[in-house]
């Protein structure tokens, strides 16, 4: 019985793994993302120009290990939420404020990417 059960457990794995390698791949070798998400980021340039315009003017000078890239913004998109719409600290400042558009089109953006990795 025992025997049987591992030879189940076995049999999913192993056919788990062929499915996996056969699969088309999505992984992008040079950017090491998916190339369905960063499509996706490509095809939303309005948003990097928020991160650009609204962002980068300080991260560039103060946090330039964040400084976002039309190829990077994606891992930062969590971070963004929290730091943006739960904490809201950023942007920092009196100076850079964001308007009502431009957090739609954050939030739109973020829970955009969810759905694309997640099908939520």
């Amino acid at each position: 019985m025992m025997t049987l059960a591992l030879v189940k457990m076995i049999t999913v794995f192993i056919t788990s793994l062929v499915t996996l390698s056969a699969a088309p791949q999505l992984q992008d070798p040079i950017r090491g993302e998916n190339q369905i998400v960063a499509s996706f980021y490509e095809e939303t340039p309005e948003v990097f120009s928020i991160l650009d315009h609204k962002c980068n003017v300080c991260h560039k000078r103060r946090n330039r290990r964040r400084v976002f890239t039309p190829e990077n913004m994606g891992s930062y998109k969590n971070e963004i939420y929290t730091q943006v719409f739960v904490k809201k600290r950023m942007p920092k400042g009196n100076s850079i404020r964001l308007t009502t558009k431009e957090q739609q089109e954050l939030l739109t953006w973020i829970s955009s990417t969810k759905i694309e990795r997640h099908g939520i």
